[in-house]
């Protein structure tokens, strides 16, 4: 059986929220940040700099321009929307590195971060 410390230690290992992302990009580490959702709602706002790869459509194919050496951030519209954490299971069994965005983009405009609909902090993606 899993230990509490495992267990949380497991977690963090694998989610991050609107803060832990926007020091990631700020320390310039490799993130690149999937909008699991469908393109329509892609189109309509999402993250600057994110990249629309829906979960549905998620594939070899669909997936072999993302870098390998970076790490995927995998994200929706927030706690009402699991798009990300099926993208998330469908990028790791692709073999990547992959985290999911807690809170999604609803908990990323709370945290006053930019999308491409509003304004807020900007951020820089090292997509």
């Amino acid at each position: 059986m899993l230990s509490q410390l495992d267990f949380y230690a497991a977690k963090l290992a694998y989610e991050m929220d609107a803060a832990d992302v926007w020091s990631a990009l700020q320390a310039g580490e490799k993130l690149v940040l999937i909008d699991a959702r469908a393109e329509e709602a892609f189109l309509k706002e999402t993250l600057p700099g994110a990249v629309s790869v829906p979960h549905r459509t998620m594939d070899e194919a669909s997936t072999a321009h993302l870098p390998r050496d970076a790490v995927l951030v995998s994200f929706c519209d927030g706690i009402g929307c699991n798009a990300s954490t099926k993208g998330a299971l469908k990028l790791a069994r692709l073999g990547f590195n992959v985290r999911e965005l807690q809170g999604g983009l609803d908990w990323w405009v709370r945290d006053g971060y930019a999308t491409t609909a509003r304004a807020g902090v900007s951020v820089s993606c090292a997509c």
